[in-house]
C-alpha cells in the first residue's frame, strides 16, 4: 500500500491551494481520498503504483507541493477517515514529506524496505526533475499526448505544425518521461512487497 502525504510549499506567503487539490483529485483511483490533515497538508491512500506516479508527477507539475510517498503495510481495516490511518506506510510518508521539502523534484519515497524505497525514490526524482523543468509549451504538447492524441492531432489542437509538436516533445523529454514512469512504477511495486 502507498500513503501520499503532500504539503503545500510557501503556504504562509501563498493562497490556500488545498481545497482546489481536494476537488481536482476527488475522482482519482484512491483507496482513501485526499483529506486535509493539518493546515496546508493532505494525505491519501493508494494501492496502485501507476496511480502513485501519476499523482506525484501531476503535483510536481503544479509547482506548489512537497510530495512524500510511504510504501508498506497499513493497519487494516483502514478507517473511513484517511487522517486516522496508521501503520508503517503512514510513518514512512511522514518522513518522506519532510525530506521532499529539500529533495530534487520535491518528491521523496520511504518504505519498510529501505533499498527498494531508495531505488523508487531515485527513479521518481529523476522524472520529477524532468517534469519540473519543462516549459509551458512542452507541458501543453505532453498533455495532448497523455490524452491519447497523435502528433498530428496535437498539432491541430495547439495550432502549430506537426514538426513543432515533435520538437516540443523532444525538448520536454516526453519519451524519457514515459520510460521513467514505467521504471518508477516497477520500483514502487518492489518497495511495497
Amino acid at each position: 500500500m502507498f500513503v501520499l502525504t503532500v504539503d503545500q510549499r510557501g503556504s504562509r506567503r501563498d493562497i490556500d491551494r488545498v481545497a482546489q487539490l481536494l476537488t481536482e483529485f476527488a475522482n482519482r483511483d484512491l483507496v482513501r481520498p485526499f483529506q486535509r490533515t493539518a493546515g496546508d497538508e493532505v494525505q491519501a491512500v493508494v494501492a496502485d503504483p501507476a496511480t502513485v506516479v501519476d499523482l506525484a508527477l501531476d503535483l510536481v507539475a503544479r509547482e506548489h507541493w512537497s510530495i512524500g510517498i510511504g510504501a508498506g503495510p497499513v493497519e487494516e481495516p483502514l478507517p473511513a477517515e484517511t487522517r486516522a490511518g496508521r501503520g508503517p506506510a503512514f510513518e514512512s510518508a511522514r518522513i518522506a514529506v519532510d525530506r521532499a521539502k529539500s529533495a530534487p523534484g520535491r518528491v521523496a519515497v520511504e518504505g519498510t524496505d529501505p533499498d527498494a524505497a531508495a531505488d523508487a525514490d531515485t527513479a521518481l526524482a529523476l522524472v520529477a526533475v524532468l517534469v519540473a523543468r519543462r516549459t509551458e509549451e512542452g507541458r501543453e504538447a505532453v498533455e495532448q499526448m497523455r490524452r491519447g492524441a497523435t502528433q498530428t492531432e496535437a498539432a491541430r489542437a495547439l495550432g502549430i505544425s506537426k514538426q513543432a509538436v515533435s520538437q516540443r516533445l523532444s525538448t520536454a523529454g516526453w519519451h524519457v518521461e514515459t520510460a521513467g514512469r514505467r521504471l518508477a512504477e516497477r520500483l514502487l511495486r518492489k518497495a511495497d512487497t
